[in-house]
């Protein structure tokens, strides 16, 4: 079941129809602005051509994404009442929507430790789950890549997420690709990558994974940086997405795409070739990536002249720098910017550091 996040721009339903246009199973959306707290309530007509779209094109297990700005394990108390109030809305906007799967980053601890944020978040979900029950919209808690002070980069912390709530028949969680190789999981590798969903298994069983992200990597294994790239073309490659979408446990798991919404150097939408690639593989074909040159141009045509000056940009970026495989446990330490200095001035002719 295929599907990526798309716009909802003029229209909740406009959604709806570019998925429609590329055949997909499903479907994610923002509900809102994901850059505002507040947002105007939805208008019966929005919410009547929304399910009626939805229901002519037969899709049942839509996602939505929470507002990046939510973070419920913020110790600040004006910051948390405000992320709890706007996480609520977040549901009753999916319940409106017939919007099975809210999908939402755990949120960050902004000093105060791992445990601490950990609490704090199991507590906002309990607080809202008791004040607005979820009804049929599943909370999906996502991995994250554990940039700064973020939690769920790790499976533990989201086995203890769920492990603690008072209702967890409302939770599940969606694996993010490029998080989990950013966050130290091993998904270069098709062993890798069965190892990481064991492990997920073993941790929190199976039944808990509602949503996949499939989404590669611009940054190396263990790098804690969030960077998607176009499946096969980042530092994931192509086995792990062939080993996810073969799985049939996760045949009837969304799988999104979250790749950059952008025209290909031959013109063709960048979502239709990633979603081309999981399709193959899919099918248990055996892919091999080209570099996507941009179209000849005809000989009847002549060729536009560049400005004088102009370097021509390459038809395809330069493979990412992945280095060796490493599995992290803290992130990445800062350079010591005095000593790159003094090395610099001391050393005749030195390359400057990017």
């Amino acid at each position: 079941m295929f599907g990526s996040h798309l716009s909802i721009a003029g229209g909740m339903e406009n959604a709806l129809l570019d998925a429609e246009r590329l055949e997909l199973q499903t479907v994610q959306v923002f509900t809102k602005n994901q850059q505002q707290w507040v947002a105007k309530p939805l208008t019966a007509e929005a919410i009547v051509a929304f399910r009626t779209h939805a229901r002519r094109i037969g899709f049942a297990d839509i996602v939505a994404h929470d507002s990046y700005l939510i973070n419920l394990a913020a110790a600040d108390p004006v910051l948390r009442a405000k992320s709890i109030a706007a996480f609520s809305d977040e549901i009753g906007r999916c319940a409106a929507l017939g919007i099975r799967y809210l999908v939402t980053h755990p949120g960050a601890h902004v000093g105060a430790g791992e445990a601490a944020g950990l609490q704090r978040i199991i507590d906002a979900f309990d607080e809202i789950s008791a004040a607005q029950p979820p009804g049929d919209v599943i909370i999906c808690i996502e991995s994250t890549a554990g940039q700064g002070t973020g939690l769920g980069y790790r499976l533990e912390h989201l086995a203890e997420i769920l492990g603690k709530l008072r209702h967890p028949e409302h939770f599940g969680v969606c694996l993010d690709t490029c998080h989990l190789l950013a966050a130290g999981y091993d998904l270069t590798s098709a062993q890798g990558t069965e190892a990481t969903i064991e492990e997920f298994d073993r941790r929190l069983g199976l039944k808990h994974l509602r949503v996949w992200h499939l989404n590669d990597s611009k940054k190396p294994l263990g790098s804690r940086v969030d960077r998607h790239e176009h499946i096969g073309r980042g530092c994931i490659g192509l086995a792990a997405f062939g080993v996810i979408c073969r799985d049939g446990r996760f045949a009837r798991v969304p799988k999104i795409l979250e790749t950059a919404k952008e025209i290909a150097p031959n013109g063709r939408a960048w979502d239709e070739i990633n979603l081309e690639i999981l399709r193959a593989l899919a099918a248990g074909k055996t892919v091999t990536l080209q570099p996507i040159a941009e179209p000849r141009a005809s000989k009847a045509v002549a060729k536009p002249t560049r400005a004088a000056g102009k370097r021509k940009k390459p038809a395809t970026s330069p493979p990412p720098p992945c280095g060796k495989p490493t599995r992290a446990s803290a992130p990445p330490k800062k350079a010591n910017v005095r000593s790159k200095r003094l090395t610099r001035t001391r050393t005749t002719g030195a390359n400057k550091s990017k």
